[in-house]
């Protein structure tokens, strides 16, 4: 068998499965692809990649489904990730550009990229911890009552209320804002409470009670701006067929619930040259995802945050692929400076 009629038969067999959801005869590989070879050499064929441990019977079916294996070996021979179409790009755009913080381009993301790719979409908020103060508003709600908001160099805005603990002025604020301004614009949100004390070390006496009360508050919104955290879109997607599934969807859904098992896979899956990452099936290190596959890119800045998919391992990989990697380019010139 030749190795590249061995690719030829193991691409058709992917695709067709990926397009049926049912097990692939050597029939159907004749009448639906131009193999150039009789039906009795792709039986053959479809032996050898069977021994190689590339495709499989699923319980006692003529037919032949991809394993993992097969996968990595499909999704490593797609030599280029081919572009969206222009009507594609044109929603992803339109959609996109509409948002108006950070909350909600994420947002928006996560349903595109779940509509595009009928798959769950997952988007890691970007890690906070690298970015820095762009501005700090007080706003008075009541005499005793201000609204903190915290803007990050990413877009990212936190907010909440503190009460002052005295009666306070729109002028007095105002004076404690340009203060607190001047003193952390551009510090990295890491490191932000030591700059805090020093600001509010730095007020009058009769300032001081009610900055230590505006700076606590600063503080608990850069101690929430360091957690992790991502936007989920399209679950019910999983729902569709129980094929992709036999074992059980619940450690899949197990996994999207506890965050901190996504985050930490797309933390760790490294790039390929095509800028994508892909993670198929039993490649992932959680047990509960081996039926599924992922598929990230990183967006922003310095691309460490991640935009991707989880799906079952029987998916458009091409497409797919593709998808993530539009949406990501996208998202990071909408957050770029």
């Amino acid at each position: 068998m030749s190795e590249p009629r061995k690719l030829e038969v193991l691409r058709a067999i992917v695709e067709d499965y990926v397009h049926s959801r049912e097990p692939v005869g050597s029939k159907a590989l004749v009448e639906r692809h131009h193999l150039g070879v009789s039906s009795a050499t792709i039986r053959n064929d479809m032996a050898a990649l069977e021994d190689e441990g590339l495709i499989t019977a699923p319980h006692t079916s003529a037919g032949r489904i991809p394993t993992d294996k097969g996968y990595r070996l499909f999704v490593d021979q797609i030599s280029a990730v081919k572009p969206l179409s222009p009507a594609e790009k044109r929603a992803i755009q339109t959609l996109l550009e509409g948002s108006e913080d950070l909350d909600d381009v994420l947002d928006r993301t996560a349903r595109l990229l779940s509509q595009l790719t009928n798959q769950v979409a997952v988007v890691q908020y970007p890690h906070l911890s690298r970015a820095v103060v762009r501005h700090i508003e007080f706003v008075l709600l009541a005499p005793r009552k201000v609204l903190i908001v915290l803007i990050a160099d990413s877009g990212k805005v936190d907010q909440r209320v503190v009460d002052a603990g005295q009666d306070l002025s729109d002028d007095t604020l105002s004076a404690l804002r340009t203060r607190f301004l001047t003193g952390v614009a551009g510090t990295p949100v890491a490191i932000l409470p030591q700059h805090l004390a020093a600001v509010v070390a730095g007020c009058t006496p009769a300032e001081r009670p009610v900055a230590m009360a505006l700076g606590k508050g600063l503080e608990g919104l850069a101690h929430n701006s360091r957690e992790d955290r991502m936007v989920l879109a399209g679950t019910a997607n999983l729902a569709r067929s129980n094929v992709d599934f036999p074992l059980s969807i619940g450690p899949v859904l197990e996994a999207l619930e506890e965050q901190v098992v996504m985050l930490r896979l797309l933390s760790d899956m490294a790039q390929d040259p095509r800028g994508v990452a892909v993670s198929i099936g039993r490649e992932n290190p959680y047990d509960g995802l081996a039926e599924a596959s992922v598929v990230a890119t990183g967006y922003g800045p310095d691309a460490s945050a991640k935009v991707g998919i989880l799906g079952p391992t029987r998916m458009d990989y091409p497409t797919t692929m593709a998808a993530v990697r539009a949406v990501a380019r996208y998202l990071s010139r909408i957050l770029g400076p």
